[in-house]
This record gives structure tokens, sequence and C-alpha cells, in this order.
């Protein structure tokens, strides 16, 4: 891999703790049993093994055994960095036929529509998907399963579609970046030769579809004349092999990058590589999402007297994408019981307020019941929960005082007011009789002179 993919592929997070990853991936084989009506039957993909004899699978058919050879690596490099504590991915396996390409711009792929002899046999599509990658293989497999002592299928990865971003969750507002990477294998040293030296043209498609809707976002087919259907919205690809060796196997990098993406921009994302009469294709699934702001009003002190309500409460959750899944909860910690507890009192929602980027906002209200003395230094909390904050969610709280109890009481402050106000007039008498008093003393010096 070059410099650049090597640091591409750490800025993606692909480069985390690794580990040696499932040695065997268990598949579903899926083919149409007639009638509109598809059957299942298990399957495996033995990518290494640790003795000298891969283990036994009585329980398999062996042309569903399949013990895989990656000459790029790419497919055993996924595995190998798989976490441990990842779900096992799902795998589903089904026949594959080779064929040119339908789109038009796509035609200097295949300037002859018959496929060339070195690609007739026996082909494979095995699709695997996981909370940490998802891909595509197309396999070559032998015609005959290899002889015991295990009976098991022998298969070449000729073309692997790759991505370690397979669920990205991007902020609102801010730019996506969608990894995808492929590697190909020439299927045989005759299909190597046969074409110039160095990797072979390829075409790169990107689709969204959202809502029932696909959307052709962009093409490309390095190299090769003609003309391309123009980007959507801004998107760019990094189309490109990494390397030309003259037979191969080669990597190449297609990752798509989308500025500043809306809601709208959200879905299911394919990701097509063609190469002349094969395809592989993965998914990804981008979710926009927006965490919300929250405030709670009035703060940071509500005040009541004993057996009265205090004020009511407005949690303002402001400017979070997507509506869905937002959860509002109000607590009480402390009071008499010193722990928390659900706040009681009536409490409703407002109807969603809508912003021009696309963000929602809502306010919660909460009329508190009257307080006790035993609720004072309570605080009253509004915590909220969204897809897009951490499992604890977000709050904000203010602290209840209960008049009379610390600090001045209703009646300490009525009677500092008076206090206050006595004080100031009984100063402004004392400075008026001053001023009186000097006046008259200036008179009475003035007739004596």
């Amino acid at each position: 891999m070059k410099p650049l993919s090597l640091l591409l592929a750490v800025a993606l997070g692909t480069a985390t703790v690794v580990s040696a990853g499932p040695a065997v991936i268990e598949c579903w084989f899926v083919e149409d049993a007639g009638g509109g009506r598809l059957s299942k039957k298990p399957s495996a993909l033995l990518l290494r093994q640790s003795s000298e004899s891969p283990p036994p699978r009585p329980d398999l058919d062996p042309e569903r055994y399949l013990k895989v050879h990656d000459p790029a690596g790419t497919l055993l490099a996924a595995f190998r960095r798989y976490p441990r504590d990842a779900p096992a991915p799902r795998c589903e396996m089904s026949h594959y036929v080779p064929l040119p390409a339908s789109a038009i711009w796509l035609s200097g792929l295949t300037p002859e529509q018959s496929c060339p002899r070195a690609l007739d046999g026996r082909w494979l599509m095995v699709s695997m998907s996981s909370p940490v990658l998802s891909l595509s293989s197309l396999l070559r497999p032998q015609s005959e399963p290899q002889p015991e002592p295990a009976l098991i299928t022998m298969a070449t990865a000729v073309l692997t579609v790759l991505t370690h971003t397979p669920t990205p969750r991007i902020r609102l507002g801010q730019d996506a970046l969608l990894d995808l990477s492929f590697a190909y294998s020439p299927p045989t040293p005759k299909a190597a030769t046969s074409l110039a030296p160095g990797p072979p043209p390829f075409g790169l498609e990107w689709r969204r579809q959202h809502l029932g809707k696909g959307h052709l976002m962009l093409a490309a087919t390095p190299g090769l004349s003609g003309q391309m259907p123009a980007a959507r919205e801004g998107a760019v690809a990094f189309a490109a092999w990494d390397d030309d060796e003259p037979l191969g196997p080669w990597t190449g990098n297609g990752t798509f990058w989308l500025p500043a993406v809306q809601p709208f921009q959200e879905g299911t994302y394919l990701a097509t590589v063609h190469l002349p009469y094969l395809q592989g294709q993965t998914t990804l699934e981008l979710a926009v999402q927006k965490p919300p702001k929250v405030t709670l009003t009035p703060a940071p002190l509500i005040w009541a007297a004993p057996r009265e309500a205090p004020p009511e409460l407005l949690c303002l959750v402001s400017h979070f994408y997507p509506s869905e899944g937002l959860e509002v909860e109000w607590e009480l910690w402390g009071g008499p019981e010193g722990r928390f507890q659900k706040a009681e009192g009536q409490r409703w929602l407002s109807a969603l307020s809508h912003h021009s980027d696309g963000s929602v906002s809502l306010s919660a209200h909460l009329q508190p019941p009257p307080v006790t003395t035993g609720q004072h230094g309570a605080r009253y909390a509004c915590r909220v929960h969204h897809p897009s904050l951490p499992a604890l969610g977000r709050s904000a709280e203010v602290t209840l005082q209960v008049a009379g109890l610390s600090g001045p009481s209703l009646e300490d402050g009525v009677g500092l007011f008076l206090s206050a106000f006595l004080l100031l007039g009984l100063i402004n008498v004392l400075g008026w009789a001053a001023a009186y008093l000097a006046t008259s003393k200036d008179s009475v010096e003035k007739k004596t002179q």
C-alpha cells in the first residue's frame, strides 16, 4: 500500500487495535429454488488454518466449503484487523455470471461484448456486512474439491471491494468521507498477459438510495475517454490504482467525499467498481446527526414557599437532528429521600420548530407539585436522550430553595427592604437638617456684621 493510502486508512480509523480475527466465516449459499423462491444452504469460507490440513466439515457440501486464496491480501487483511468483540459478519454467497456493464458511460471498458474465454467457468459472489466492515468479493473456485483428508474447494479472490465505514454517522453541516478500497488479481496467468502491462482500466460508481429514490452521485473511468455524467452535490472521489505492477495483483482507492452534508443526503450509498466483465459492489448506510443543546429555565435557582408549587420549568431542546428518537426525562435529585427519583408533576412537549439547516427544536415543560421543607436543596434535572448523544444523554438542572430554611426568607426579604427604606429616609432627613442649620448660621453671622 502506498503511503498516501496508509495515511488515509489511519485517518478513517481503520488502523485500530487488531486481532487475529476469525479463521472461518460461516455463510449462507443463496440460489433460486424456482417459483420465485430462494433456497439457503449453509456454507463456509476458510480464511486461514492453524494446522497443515484444513479442519474437516462433514456438515457441508465440499463445493460450499471454500478455502480462500487471496493474492492481493485485501480480504484476509480485513479480517486480521477484525475486533475481537465485534459480532460475526453476516455472509451470503451466490452464483455470479461475468457480463459487460450496461451503463453507456462504461462502454469503453468492454469494446467487445463477448466475454473472453479466460473468464469461463464457475464464479461466486460473496457479500459480508458487520458494524465494522462491508465487502463483496468475486471468487473463482476450482472445478473439483480437493481430496481427503479434508474435502474442501480451493477458491481465488479475484475482485474485492471493501469499506471500513459501513455505517458512517456524520454531523449535520460537516463533510462526509466514505472510505472505499478494492483489489484485483487476474483470475489466470493468461488473463494477466492478454492485456497491456499494469492495472486494467476500471469504472467507479457511487449511487444513493433514499425513501425509494435512487440517484447517480458520481461516475468515473480513470484513463478512459468519453463523456461522463456530471457529479451531483459537489461529490468528489479519489479514483485511482495504488500501484502499477505489470502483472498484478493491484489495489485501488475509490473513497467518496461529500461536502457539508444535509438531512436529504442520508440513505444507502452503493459503491460499485467495474472491471471488464466483472463488478463488485458494497453498501454504506449514511446517517446525518446533530446533538441537541439543552437549557433549563429558570436557572440556577427556583424559590418556593412550603406547600406552594415552584414556578413552571421549561427545558429547551434545540437544533438537533433527526427528530426521531428524542426522549425527555424529568428527574429529582435529593429531597426527603436523599436520592434520585422521577420528578412528579404535569409535563408536556411543544410542537417541533424547523430551522433552515434542517435541524429541529422543541420545549419540554414541567409544573412541579407543591414542595415540602424536606425538599430544600433538591435539584430538578431535564435529561435528554437522542441517537447522537452518549448513553447517559445530556442534562441541565436547577436547585430548589424552600423559603425560610436557609438564606433570607420572604418575610426577611420584606423586612430588609423596609429597613433599607427607613435608613435611606433617615439619612435624607439628617442631610436636610444639616443643610438647614448651616444656612441659618450663615444668616446670623451676616446680620451681626
